[in-house]
């Protein structure tokens, strides 16, 4: 190492406000670092706990641990772009294409659930899950709060109730799962859902109030209006736009149906859930970013295959 690199360095750390001498006194007893030190691979391997003892239902819990590793990633571009000083189409792009691939090794994994377990093992080992349900991941909740206005994941029947000004907490109580989680004769709520509230709603209300105006549209439509008339981040908006509320979800409600519909009777979702009304895309048409569609695209959404049509080459259909 030359005296020029070593003097670079030591400025570095100086910089950092590391005392130089300690801390290179300290690399004298540095233990090398290896892969599982770093990756945590003990520590990892053992977060696999069974409710029963058949085989497969590994293969559920580490296919849904596998999906909350991929939605922690997810959540982190999301910050990044939440926290960025000066956001400019090429970053903001770059940044919901990595989304975009996370949400496709989703979309594509769901193989794994759909032909890698016996039904006659799902349909032991799931009676004994009851009322736990992927409706509780919270990080997907989260992921939801991050890219959109609140008001597009409100149930459809109540959004011209809800604005602006509307407390956070009624908002929440409005929120389109909420009715996968309800009586729709009494309005009670589910333990499913009872639990999930208890555990999460106050962490909600905040994160709700922290993205309000850094989720992804807010993000975007504060863009100056060079940066916003950028096709390619149009397009990469509306690629994750109907990745996730189509392609996505409609994966996951094919792999339910072979197993609820597969069975010898119609199963409900472990958390009592009305599942297909809950999943399907055409009962809440649930988009992100409702202005980077045209009417015709949003009144079949659901309903056909978008994805031919994810790629603009003009905005002469849309109004943003």
């Amino acid at each position: 190492m030359s005296k020029e690199i070593d003097k670079e360095i030591l400025k570095t750390l100086a910089e950092k406000g590391l005392n130089t001498e300690s801390f290179l006194e300290g690399l004298k007893s540095f233990k090398p670092l290896t892969y599982w030190d770093y990756i945590q691979t003990e520590s990892l391997l053992n977060l696999q706990i069974q409710r029963s003892d058949l085989p497969d239902e590994m293969v559920f819990i580490v296919y849904h641990q596998i999906n909350e590793l991929l939605f922690k990633m997810i959540l982190w571009e999301l910050e990044q772009l939440a926290n960025k000083k000066q956001l400019i189409a090429v970053f903001f792009s770059e940044r919901l294409e990595r989304i975009s691939r996370y949400f496709d090794m989703l979309c594509s994994s769901f193989k794994i659930m759909k032909d890698g377990m016996e039904l006659e093992q799902y349909m032991k080992f799931r009676k004994t899950l009851a009322p736990a349900s992927g409706f509780q991941s919270a990080q997907y909740r989260k992921i939801e709060f991050a890219c959109t206005e609140l008001i597009n994941l409100i149930d459809f029947r109540f959004r011209k109730t809800i604005n602006r000004n509307t407390p956070f907490k009624h908002a929440f109580e409005h929120l389109y799962w909420q009715a996968a989680g309800k009586n729709h004769k009494t309005g009670e709520k589910s333990i499913m859902i009872k639990l999930f509230e208890e555990k999460y709603m106050e962490d909600f209300i905040d994160f709700m109030k922290k993205y309000n105006n850094k989720n992804i549209w807010s993000l975007f439509d504060n863009l100056p209006d060079k940066e916003k008339n950028n096709i390619d981040l149009v397009n990469s908006m509306r690629h994750l736009d109907h990745t996730v509320n189509i392609k996505w979800v409609m994966q996951h409600f094919n792999t339910a149906s072979k197993y609820l519909d597969g069975a010898n009777k119609v199963e409900k979702a472990t958390g009592g859930s009305d599942w297909k009304k809950y999943m399907h895309p055409k009962y809440q048409r649930r988009t992100f970013f409702p202005k980077l569609w045209s009417v015709t695209e949003l009144d079949n959404w659901g309903e056909q295959n978008l994805e031919g049509h994810e790629i603009l080459s003009n905005f002469n259909d849309l109004k943003i």
